[in-house]
């Protein structure tokens, strides 16, 4: 098993804990993620892991999972309204349980394989480490979705630094996803994870800079900040460009929230 799986194992359990402490009507309570409901959340988490799952079988079986969805996105169905009618009368704890089994399933096949691994995935084939990663980063980013809508305060880890390295590596994809020039040069990132470590990412520079804390700048990344409602230190035209816009998670281009709308402030 190589680390990003023992990651994704962590980051299931804890979200998996904390969704235990809703209370029935939580379930249908909207989080400010686009007024989903932690039900959303979970079946949406759930399906992917399902497409994971499929992936790890083989191509064949992938393309076959998903034939539903393109079916559904081909006559204009949104992403949610497909995975509710997947789910359709399952309650929120019967969801959850069922997400437990097949997360289980999804850590036991990918402990498994050789992290070098091809699989096949929406676009071109990922890595076994990069599949893990996204998988990992859907998972925390949407875990805080369940933390906004609960008041809770987030504990961080230096997991999230495979989050941050996304983050950076999908600097240019954020630009071209919306068929806008990228810009240059690629703003230096000089990041404080929760360990206190310091991290950094592209040549040093004062004038093109990112500085502050790993946890907002992965929230960015994530969309699940606005670069307003962090306290990131931003220098020079690229890096404010990127902030506005940034998206590390693949799709077509999606707007970050509005500032305030997603608080309260992130955890110090």
């Amino acid at each position: 098993m190589f680390q990003e799986v023992e990651d994704l194992k962590a980051e299931g359990a804890v979200l998996q804990a904390l969704l235990t402490r809703l209370a029935p009507d939580d379930w249908s309570r909207p989080t400010p993620f686009k007024q989903w409901t932690p039900w959303d959340v979970v079946a949406h988490l759930h399906l992917s892991d399902q497409w994971a799952v499929a992936s790890l079988q083989g191509p064949p079986a992938f393309k076959q999972a998903i034939l539903p969805l393109l079916a559904a996105l081909n006559a204009r169905t949104s992403l949610r309204d497909f995975t509710r009618q997947h789910f359709a009368g399952q309650p929120g704890r019967a969801i959850l349980d069922s997400w437990q089994r097949c997360f289980i399933d999804l850590t036991t096949r990918l402990a498994e394989i050789d992290p070098k691994a091809r699989l096949a995935w929406f676009g071109p084939d990922m890595g076994a480490r990069s599949f893990v990663t996204a998988r990992y980063m859907e998972t925390w980013a949407h875990g805080q979705d369940i933390y906004d809508l609960l008041g809770q305060t987030r504990v961080y880890t230096d997991a999230i630094r495979a989050i941050a390295t996304l983050g950076v590596k999908t600097y240019g994809f954020t630009f071209s996803n919306r068929r806008l020039p990228v810009p240059a040069p690629e703003p230096h990132l000089r990041l404080t994870a929760p360990s206190g470590a310091i991290w950094e990412w592209n040549p040093p520079s004062d004038s093109d800079r990112i500085e502050g804390l790993a946890s907002e700048f992965c929230h960015v990344v994530t969309q699940g900040r606005n670069i307003a409602d962090t306290a990131l230190v931003i220098t020079g035209e690229p890096a404010k460009q990127w902030m506005g816009i940034a998206q590390c998670f693949a799709g077509p281009p999606e707007d970050p929230p509005a500032a305030g709308s997603r608080l309260p402030a992130l955890a110090r």
